[in-house]
């Protein structure tokens, strides 16, 4: 008999029991944007309207063959800018093999890391996890997932961690820099060890990691490494400050990595990989509701995870921003001060929090 099939339990979502959401909830910029961009906005769909008036024997001369060669040629020519561009900024893109691969997640229990890890999983890669939050040998099993018990906020247990991971998988390639915590509290009701523990977990564990892992994918000559930020990270909110200010410390971390690989004589295959989501469907944030379901939608964690996985396993670096409007969140930093409030109050994130009820008050009194 052939190899025994893995049997894997269905799972019903979460949310299955939610009732449905009207036709246009699920009408947004993004899925009109993407829509535009496989059909108006490719080059092989402009050049097919081009035949396809060539068939009917429409002259060169007339304005409609005109427009439609016109539109045909700058859709063109914007594809083959954007594909030079992408390759002066990230290189050329290394062979990806899931079978020669050791993936690490950081805090992959649970949520977006979870979901990927899980994927991995079902896969039959070589996928570990390193979570404070322990999960039981069988469910382990299940999942085809290797959980390690570890604090990525200290780096004492990275670098052990790290050592039973060689032993038992071998080479780390494949490192996807997850782990995160939120206090929504308010500047003066943080406290001193709430400031520390989300610094620790969402940002030094950043550098535990790489400074543990890169040597490994330096000498190997391949890696990948996946920084996961927040929208947070450009725009700041009230009620949120420890969680944006370690986030936002993260886009000049990676730039930074991204600056010391290209330098390294083995970094040409070492490819870095920012992400930058906007406010995502999970616990963390739940009953936070964004001004407008159309420009700003509350996103899947599995929308994210897909486009983290496609990344890594095309061998490219990228910039990964998802919805639409975070890709283009820095042209608020352009505008007038007296435009930017403006938005900020539609936008509501200043308030948020408070409105979501999930706003933790501590009253601090101040000291003489």
């Amino acid at each position: 008999m052939g190899a025994r099939i893995k049997e894997l339990p269905a799972r019903l979502p979460k949310n299955f029991n939610k009732p449905d959401e009207p036709w246009y909830h699920y009408l947004t910029i993004d899925l009109i944007w993407k829509v535009l961009g496989y059909t108006l906005f490719h080059p092989w769909v402009a050049w097919i309207l081009v035949l396809c008036l060539r068939a009917q024997y429409t002259p060169y001369e007339n304005l409609e063959m005109r427009i439609a060669m016109a539109w045909a040629f700058l859709m063109t020519i914007i594809g083959i800018f954007g594909i030079i561009s992408d390759r002066i900024a990230y290189g050329s893109p290394r062979d990806v093999d899931l079978s020669e691969e050791v993936i690490i997640i950081t805090g992959g229990v649970e949520g977006l890391g979870g979901l990927i890890a899980e994927v991995y999983g079902m896969r039959n890669a070589n996928v570990c996890v390193l979570d404070t939050k322990k999960v039981d040998d069988d469910e382990a099993e299940e999942k085809g997932i290797l959980y390690y018990e570890c604090d990525v906020g200290d780096a004492q247990q990275v670098e052990k961690v790290a050592a039973e991971i060689v032993e038992d998988l071998g080479t780390p390639t494949v490192l996807i820099n997850n782990a995160g915590i939120v206090h929504t509290k308010s500047i003066i009701n943080s406290t001193a060890e709430e400031v520390e523990q989300t610094f620790r977990t969402n940002t030094l564990s950043h550098f535990n990691t790489l400074r543990t892992f890169l040597p490994y994918m330096l000498n190997e000559g391949r890696g990948t490494i996946v920084t996961v930020s927040s929208v947070l990270g450009h725009l700041g909110a009230a009620n949120l400050s420890s969680y944006a200010a370690s986030k936002a410390a993260l886009l000049a971390l990676h730039a930074s990595l991204k600056a010391e690989v290209a330098q390294h004589p083995n970094g040409a295959e070492v490819k870095t990989i920012l992400v930058t989501p906007g406010q995502m469907s999970t616990t963390m944030f739940a009953g936070v509701k964004t001004p407008s379901n159309f420009l700003g939608p509350v996103i899947a964690p599995v929308d994210v995870a897909k486009e983290i996985i496609k990344t890594i396993e095309k061998g490219e670096s990228a910039d990964i921003a998802v919805p639409l409007y975070s890709r283009y969140i820095g042209i608020l930093g352009v505008l007038p001060v007296g435009v930017q409030s403006l938005i900020r109050r539609w936008s509501g994130v200043d308030r948020a929090i408070e409105r979501a009820g999930l706003l933790q008050k501590k009253h601090i009194s101040p000291k003489n």
